[in-house]
């Protein structure tokens, strides 16, 4: 079940809208300097009267206050929409399976998929199956792989080919181009129980209490 703040009450809350804050922002502003400009004008030196290019100046420096006030409304009612959006989005993936960073792997079907991302194709790349104390259970060769995202699944064995042992494991990625190590991101299988935003954007929660950005989902299955 997804996690959606009910936000249409917000504005009742607090008296009046954002957007109706920063335009009584600029409105207060605009009258304030005009007003000054009007008291200024009316007690000016006849002798000695206002200046034409200081009044110019002053009137532009306020329509940039007033051009910086609206742009920033503009943004962030573009950010509100955007994170509504995403929150759409990411709703349809509840249930869904996603590949996203992590390193934990089971023997146990669909459990048993190894993602890794690679910055640049590697000629020769190695698993490591590693168990709770950190002992390697299991390595696997590869072989070359392209640059991206790439899935193998482990066929849960150990290398001396009996059946490891039910429980989390981790892995680990190495990869190599001539003879230089290749930046890779291990990536494992979750499913998504339910979406959520906080002050880092949308986040999807997964099964077993790990929470993921919306963005570092890699593929959808």
């Amino acid at each position: 079940m997804s996690t959606v703040q009910d936000t249409t009450n917000a504005s009742s809350l607090y008296g009046r809208s954002t957007s109706t804050v920063v335009k009584g922002s600029a409105e207060d502003t605009q009258n304030r300097f005009l007003s000054l400009l009007v008291a200024q004008m009316k007690n000016q030196d006849p002798l000695n009267p206002l200046d034409n290019a200081e009044v110019t100046s002053q009137m532009a420096q306020l329509s940039t206050v007033q051009g910086i006030e609206n742009m920033n409304s503009s943004l962030q009612a573009m950010a509100a929409s955007l994170g509504t959006n995403q929150m759409s989005q990411a709703a349809s993936l509840i249930g869904r399976t996603v590949l996203v960073p992590g390193n934990t792997i089971s023997p146990a079907q669909l459990d048993n998929v190894m993602g890794f991302e690679l910055s640049r194709p590697a000629d020769k790349v190695t698993a490591g199956v590693y168990d709770a104390s950190g002992a390697q259970v299991r390595k696997l060769t590869l072989g070359s792989r392209d640059a991206g995202v790439n899935v193998v699944a482990w066929d849960g064995l150990t290398d001396a080919g009996t059946a490891a042992p039910a429980g989390r494991y981790s892995f680990k990625i190495d990869a190599v181009q001539g003879g230089q190590a290749v930046d890779s991101t291990t990536l494992n299988l979750g499913t998504v129980n339910s979406v959520s935003q906080n002050g880092q954007g949308v986040q999807l929660n997964l099964a077993g209490n790990t929470s993921v950005g919306y963005a570092d989902v890699r593929q959808i299955f």
